[in-house]
């Protein structure tokens, strides 16, 4: 059994989404960030960084903060959604980190400024903007020829799609990115994912792309 701390977010709906897909049983505990659930001696026994999603694995005791290493441990733990060939494994692992490091702050700093501070940093907005302009340009071009990030459906594609659902927020039209967009509806069309969007509540439709 899994504990999952998370709430409504495009880092928190990464692990719950990758939990659906395993079909693994995890009970969900809701940290609502809007009320500093976070800042909880209780959360930061097992969140030092304040920050969601975090898992406690009850097999072990073990507790894993940060969305992406949650994701690799249980991709391990469960031997599903990453390649086990050397090769390949280092791929989706530099797509992971692409995501890490780009995808989503960069992403996140758009929503920031573009959606919820609008107005207010010219040049913030325009940075940002650009940003995301390149970085789902990237990924259009990486998605050329391919249905999903590395080839095969991985926690790479978990990890990236829950960013792309908020591209209102990014001011981004998917139309623009053709590849994307196919990528986008085709885990749409899952229903694990559709379950793993809306933990830990119903948030309404999910775009449509």
């Amino acid at each position: 059994m899994i504990d999952l701390y998370t709430w409504t977010t495009p880092n928190g709906r990464k692990v719950s989404i990758l939990l659906e897909e395993l079909g693994v049983d995890y009970e969900v505990h809701p940290i609502n960030i809007g009320e500093d659930d976070q800042m909880t001696d209780a959360f930061l026994k097992i969140g030092p960084n304040n920050k969601i999603p975090v898992i406690v694995d009850r097999e072990t005791g073990q507790s894993v903060m940060e969305s992406g290493a949650i994701m690799i441990y249980l991709a391990e733990k469960y031997g599903r959604f990453l390649p086990s060939d050397p090769a390949r494994k280092s791929e989706a692992m530099e797509w992971l980190m692409w995501q890490m490091a780009g995808f989503g702050p960069m992403l996140g700093q758009a929503h920031h400024f573009l959606h919820f501070n609008p107005g207010k940093a010219a040049y913030a907005e325009g940075r940002f903007r650009d940003e995301v302009a390149r970085l789902y340009g990237v990924l259009d071009t990486r998605l050329a020829g391919r249905e999903y990030i590395v080839d095969e459906y991985s926690i790479v594609d978990m990890a990236c799609w829950p960013w792309a659902s908020r591209y209102e927020w990014q001011e981004v039209d998917l139309a623009d990115y053709p590849n994307v967009r196919a990528w986008y509806q085709r885990l749409l069309a899952r229903e694990a994912v559709q379950r793993g969007y809306h933990v830990p509540k119903v948030m309404g439709e999910i775009p449509p792309g």
